[in-house]
């Protein structure tokens, strides 16, 4: 990429006042920032078939990225946890699953000291902070902080997809959790309580 080229791919925000870290580098295929241009170099990769996969044309950032990823599709799972011998397809996903057995959690919350043993997690944390909803629904535009509150709410208030079923009657739910709640009133447990009377409650 040569250097005109490469200054139309970034964008360096205004002021000589910006802290190191800031995310001041944006690609200018998907706006994705990025605190310095090596990083976002190597993210433009993704936008182009320098190491995109032939079976599935999935494009990585990286020939290492790409080994990694062709092992989905070879089945290869050449990292293996010393704990409990599960085995992974790429060495970044066993050092994360490592951190279950160690108890690990390297990111940490600035503004509150909580602690998450990946970044992602801390990701979707910060957000309670800082109100970011960057998931919005395309029916109602409610916003949400993940992915998965976004799929959870496109299920239970804009479809008809019930994708669990109750074991004992065959009834239909949107969500695990009003699954679990039904099976209630078959089984019988009541799994809240008053306190003060100790009378008990399906719900």
């Amino acid at each position: 990429m040569g250097s005109n080229q490469f200054a139309n791919q970034c964008r360096l925000s205004e002021g000589s006042d910006r802290r190191a870290g800031d995310k001041v580098y944006s690609c200018t295929e998907c706006q994705k920032c990025f605190s310095n241009k090596t990083h976002l170099t190597r993210h433009m990769n993704i936008h182009s078939d320098r190491h995109k996969c032939s079976e599935c044309g999935k494009r990585c950032h990286s020939r290492h990225s790409l080994t990694g990823h062709r092992r989905t599709h070879s089945g290869e799972k050449a990292f293996e946890c010393s704990v409990c011998r599960k085995r992974f397809t790429q060495a970044s996903d066993l050092t994360r699953h490592s951190r279950i057995h160690t108890g690990e959690k390297p990111y940490k919350c600035r503004q509150c000291d909580k602690a998450f043993n990946w970044s992602i997690n801390l990701t979707r944390h910060l957000r309670m902070h800082t109100g970011d909803k960057p998931y919005k629904c395309s029916l109602c535009d409610k916003g949400f902080t993940s992915s998965c509150d976004l799929q959870r709410h496109e299920r239970r208030m804009h479809s008809n997809v019930r994708p669990h079923s109750c074991f004992y009657c065959g009834k239909q739910f949107a969500t695990v959790y009003g699954m679990k709640r039904h099976v209630r009133v078959h089984t019988g447990v009541k799994p809240f309580s008053c306190r003060h009377c100790s009378e008990e409650f399906v719900w």
